[in-house]
């Protein structure tokens, strides 16, 4: 790989580091990357560490460079053109550079191995003339990550600290990702490491499962968010805390947290949300959106009430998960007695548990714990509900007739099912539900109704309907094959 300096080379002597300055120098790139110079500048400056020098290394501890390009490459079987042995793929062949400054120049880097390709246009306000020039850098990026579209541009400290984990860097950010935008205000600490991060962070998307490509972790589906929060990095402790935006139409609030350097990133959250809209779950269970309410108002059409969308569970095993989830309130159809939620999801080697997932349900509780085996090719689930002090005139509001109903219905399910979508698992769904009602009072003619008694409700619509006591009602059905 050619090294060649067409202008003029100085040195200055010093201890413990050597200053060198050369003019017109360029880099050749290997011979399989696609451009033919890795480095091409108007002027290089470097400071060379003398003490690793005499023990066989070689390290710039600074590094100047001056209208300068840059072509970084890697290929798709795993070479990489900044490494400097024959091969390309001993990481340890490459000069450590502890801080980079530069006044304009072009920063490229491809590895079509992930869809990658990235161009970037960098410069300062004035030419740098020193490594401690004050001159705030600029940047604009475009290209491709990961296959997705990705722009960005903003500014930063005039010097890259690149491996310098004592020294903050100041940097601000406004991009977006494919359908995912973000905006970065702060500081760095370790540009390569990101060994220490100190930002406040906006995000905005069509749905937080966009962040996979991005982070590698599984998000689940929902509907367009926006989130501007402070993000933190200590160690291999990531969190995005004091948070707060929207997820659809609900507000929601709290921290996110993910600790990586075990067989898989580990996320914590507690998400809070006063006012939750039910139908901003909907994608998080696989319903399409508007499907009930479709489904309810036009029952001939082909839309379906349970959800029938399919679980992703191949991206299970990107993390593990402990979340938790509180609503003060829920907004739903007038329809359905809903309010409150309390939810604790945990996700462990692909198992996922929902446990508990508790509604308040027309005056009273409905109490869920939901299990996905996510380790097969077919998702199975196990499912306890226990229903506690339900009431009829407010689980039927619609009916008039159940005004004077029923007080209260306590009940159990125990349903187990296969599927990856939650029609799926209740189309083979086995098991046992049970309900159980202790006094009140029930309309007469709702138990003709429920028994066809044609003369029976006939007599009492021209009568009038009448209220009979109840001293017990029980339902006990086994559930087979859905």
């Amino acid at each position: 790989r050619v090294l060649a300096i067409q202008g003029d080379l100085t040195v200055n002597l010093a201890w413990p580091a050597v200053r060198l300055h050369a003019a017109k120098l360029t880099f050749a790139n290997p011979a399989w990357a696609k451009e033919p110079q890795m480095v091409a500048a108007a002027g290089v400056t470097v400071s060379m560490d003398v003490p690793s020098l005499l023990r066989g290394k070689i390290t710039f501890p600074e590094v100047v460079l001056q209208e300068a390009n840059v072509f970084l490459e890697q290929s798709a079987d795993g070479r990489k053109s900044w490494l400097l042995d024959l091969a390309q793929t001993n990481e340890e062949a490459r000069i450590p550079i502890g801080r980079v400054a530069l006044d304009k120049g072009t920063l490229a880097y491809d590895d079509p191995g992930q869809k990658t390709s990235l161009r970037a246009e960098l410069s300062t306000a004035l030419p740098v003339a020193a490594a401690n020039s004050a001159n705030d850098l600029r940047f604009g990026v475009v290209g491709r990550y990961k296959g997705l579209p990705l722009t960005a541009q903003g500014s930063g400290g005039p010097v890259l600290a690149l491996r310098d984990t004592t020294l903050p860097y100041p940097l601000t950010l406004d991009g977006s990702v494919g359908q995912t935008g973000v905006r970065l205000r702060g500081e760095v600490t370790g540009l390569l490491t990101l060994s220490a991060v100190d930002m406040r962070m906006a995000l905005r998307g069509d749905t937080l499962e966009q962040l996979y490509p991005l982070l590698g972790i599984a998000f689940p589906a929902t509907r367009s968010y926006v989130t501007q929060g402070h993000l933190m990095r200590t160690g291999n402790t990531w969190r995005y805390q004091d948070f707060t935006g929207r997820v659809g139409t609900s507000d929601v609030a709290g921290f996110v947290q993910v600790l990586t350097g075990g067989k898989r990133p580990t996320l914590t959250a507690d998400l809070r949300s006063s006012l939750l809209d039910l139908d901003d779950l909907g994608p998080l269970i696989g319903a399409r959106p508007g499907s009930l309410t479709v489904a309810t108002e036009a029952p001939n059409t082909a839309q379906r009430v349970l959800p029938d969308l399919p679980f992703k569970t191949d991206r299970w095993d990107t993390v593990n998960a402990d979340v938790q989830l509180h609503a003060g309130k829920l907004r739903r159809n007038k329809s359905l007695p809903l309010d409150k939620l309390e939810a604790h999801l945990h996700l462990l080697d692909s198992v996922l548990t929902l446990d508990p997932l508790n509604f308040s349900l027309a005056g009273g509780q409905l109490n869920t714990k939901i299990k996905l085996d996510g380790r097969g090719q077919v998702i199975q689930a196990h499912a306890q509900l226990r229903a506690r002090k339900l009431l009829l005139a407010q689980l039927l509001p619609a009916s008039a007739s159940s005004q004077g109903s029923i007080g209260q219905i306590n009940g159990e399910f125990d349903l187990t099912g296969s599927g990856n979508s939650v029609r799926q698992m209740l189309a083979g769904a086995n098991g046992k539900l049970g309900l159980v009602v202790a006094g009140g009072q029930i309309s007469r003619l709702m138990m003709e109704k429920a028994g066809l008694h044609l003369w029976e409700i006939l007599s009492l619509n021209l009568t009038g309907d009448r209220l009979v006591k109840l001293r017990c009602g029980v339902a006990d059905y086994d559930v087979k094959s859905g």
